[in-house]
């Protein structure tokens, strides 16, 4: 049972790699994504530097 899942799991995992390779508007919204993500990190490091937390 838990090799038929891990395996299911793995070609689930390649035919979802396979489709967001193929897909520009789902590759475009990665790339959003991880645009947002990189500036609340960024923000977020900037914020903690200058709290004195000591």
């Amino acid at each position: 049972m838990c090799d038929k899942f891990l395996c299911g799991l793995v070609l689930g995992m390649l035919g979802g790699a396979v489709i967001v390779a193929n897909s520009k508007k789902i590759r475009q919204a990665i790339k959003k994504g991880q645009e947002k993500a990189k500036e609340k990190m960024e923000q977020c490091s900037e914020h903690q530097d200058c709290c004195e937390c000591n």
